[in-house]
């Protein structure tokens, strides 16, 4: 029995050096690739080849979008123990927010919205910070709605106040956290047409109807 070890293929054929120089420069060669298409634009926003955008890397490396909720009837529940003034002084409120002088009286409007099977809408008052709405809708069908807010050039980004699977009325009031587009985004979940009615009072500056779509188009 031969106790002589095998030859390995790199023993046999060793590469030469022209084969190694290729191999180095090659991988060099998907390492840049690699940098530029995936590397940059993920990591660093840097996309020459625009091929990052497509591939939805550049998302990774895309500013944080944030809202700025304020607090706008809250502390006042601190009110005794703020220093009492002199006798005869109402004692400030911690957050005078609480109240809106107008000097006009507070608008309504009524929105009537038809959506057909697998509709949907959105309708939006517009607030600003603080300001109140008292709001009721009713729809003579099953509805999935989302009640939320955004503030323009804030992207996708929202808060959401109230989501119901399934509904046919609802009313309430909200006080806006931030300035911004506040209201319901419904989508017909019946087999038949939908008919929603909204009427909304307060101080808000107009309302927005996004129109009605079929999900998906």
């Amino acid at each position: 029995m031969s106790d002589q070890r095998p030859i390995s293929p790199f023993e046999a054929n060793p590469p030469t050096a022209k084969r190694l120089l290729l191999s180095i420069l090659g991988a060099v060669v998907v390492a840049a690739i690699i940098l530029v298409i995936a590397v940059l634009p993920a990591g660093y926003g840097i996309d020459p080849t625009g091929l990052g955008k497509a591939m939805g890397l550049t998302a990774l490396h895309a500013p944080q979008k944030t809202l700025q909720v304020q607090d706008v009837i809250g502390g006042n529940e601190k009110y005794l123990q703020v220093k009492v003034p002199d006798a005869g002084t109402p004692t400030p409120l911690p957050n005078p927010a609480v109240v809106q002088i107008k000097p006009v009286a507070a608008q309504t409007r009524t929105v009537t919205v038809n959506l057909p099977e697998n509709g949907e809408t959105e309708v939006k008052a517009i607030l600003d910070a603080a300001q109140v709405i008292l709001y009721s809708w009713q729809a003579d069908g099953e509805v999935y709605v989302d009640f939320h807010g955004h503030e323009p050039n804030a992207g996708d980004a929202f808060v959401r106040y109230e989501e119901q699977q399934s509904a046919h009325a609802g009313t309430g009031s909200l006080v806006a956290p931030f300035s911004g587009e506040h209201g319901w985004y419904w989508l017909n979940i019946s087999d038949k047409p939908v008919k929603i009615t909204l009427t909304i009072n307060g101080y808000f500056k107009d309302i927005k109807e996004y129109g009605v779509h079929r999900q998906g188009e």
